[in-house]
């Protein structure tokens, strides 16, 4: 049975004794249930592993004996998905759970000219990301981003592979699965527009910047769902 994952801002691999925050020693404690001597682990998102044991257990500073700690390296090949904000926040919501579950390097929301911008909470989203990434027990979180302007993010992103999902059809384009997957080592970005998809202003902005247009299938998708397909297939093919 794996044991169970907490995360914590910073995490010292010298450290011997851990005190939790609040929020994670009421989980623990509180909802949980768990005793002195339980093992856990726990991650801070940047590749550090700790494995150890409750000394005390108090739902405010829960304390916790490290008994091995360790480095995972974070994948070679990155991957960034800079995605518009959607009027149904939980839909974007779901977007986040399952991009980190798959495993991305990067998340930019976008404000595209067609995006109908609702209040990003921040904190609220990143917290989405940290709950994912637990449960699929993995030591690397997303970078999350606040929200940035479409042409902030075209013109200043440096990625070897760039490429851009809109549905205008008087432009050729190319089956993102068909394209050879991308050397070991190398970094990605795709652009997922919003409801109302790309105004061709910002479609020529991009294929000027070298963003290559691509299809994600033969059906229209949703903002999220094309951004878990496009997820899905840079990290997997």
């Amino acid at each position: 049975m794996s044991l169970s994952y907490f995360y914590i801002e910073q995490l010292d691999p010298s450290q011997k004794e851990i005190v939790l925050d609040e929020d994670t020693s009421y989980h623990i404690v509180q909802v949980l249930r768990m005793k002195p001597e339980e093992k856990l682990q726990l991650t801070d998102g940047k590749g550090n592993l700790a494995t150890g044991h409750i000394l005390e257990c108090h739902k405010k500073h829960c304390l916790v004996k490290v008994q091995d700690a360790s480095y995972r390296k974070q994948a070679a090949q990155k991957v960034t998905i800079a995605i518009s904000l959607i009027k149904n926040t939980s839909r974007f919501e779901w977007f986040l759970e399952k991009a980190t579950e798959i495993g991305v390097t990067e998340i930019i929301p976008l404000i595209c000219e067609r995006t109908i911008r609702e209040k990003f909470r921040y904190d609220r989203m990143k917290g989405i990301c940290i709950s994912a990434m637990l449960q699929s027990q993995q030591c690397w979180l997303p970078v999350l981003h606040e929200p940035v302007v479409f042409n902030e993010a075209v013109l200043q992103n440096k990625a070897e592979q760039k490429f851009i999902a809109h549905c205008d059809e008087t432009g050729s384009k190319v089956s993102l699965s068909t394209l050879l997957p991308p050397k070991a080592g190398s970094t990605s970005i795709i652009l997922i527009g919003p409801e109302g998809d790309f105004s061709q202003k910002e479609i020529d902005l991009a294929l000027q910047q070298q963003f290559i247009p691509v299809s994600l299938g033969e059906t229209r998708l949703r903002t999220e769902t094309a951004g878990v397909v496009a997820a899905t297939i840079l990290k997997f093919t």
